[in-house]
């Protein structure tokens, strides 16, 4: 009787077999393909520089690794880039578009004083 009951069901379908049989234009699969082989990058490159600035537990028999982390940096700031994230730098204002001490003081002189 167990044998009729898996014969009826039907076969187990993988993510990847999902996703290859839901994507019929070849472009689209290559772009799916493309964002997974980006988003294993971008998690490889943020585990490996996290696990740069932590130390490890000494229980967990880990040697501590001397890294640096500048390449694994810009690995991980380009792969964001290709998701069209980009840190920048205001040149004019230091703050990045925060209040400046002249703003502060200007507030707190227009505000009324308080009963």
């Amino acid at each position: 009787m167990s044998e009729e009951i898996k014969e009826d069901l039907p076969p187990k379908r993988g993510p990847l077999k999902k996703l290859r049989e839901s994507i019929d234009d070849p472009d689209e699969k290559f772009e799916a393909v493309a964002t997974l082989v980006r988003l294993g990058i971008l998690i490889w490159s943020g585990a490996i520089l996290t696990l740069a600035y932590i130390k490890m537990p000494p229980a967990l028999g880990i040697p501590e690794q001397k890294l640096d982390p500048t390449f694994i940096a810009s690995v991980f700031t380009g792969t964001l880039a290709t998701f069209g994230v980009q840190a920048s730098k205001d040149k004019k204002n230091a703050n990045n578009g925060g209040l400046t001490k002249e703003d502060v003081e200007k507030i707190l002189k227009e505000q009324k004083p308080a009963p």
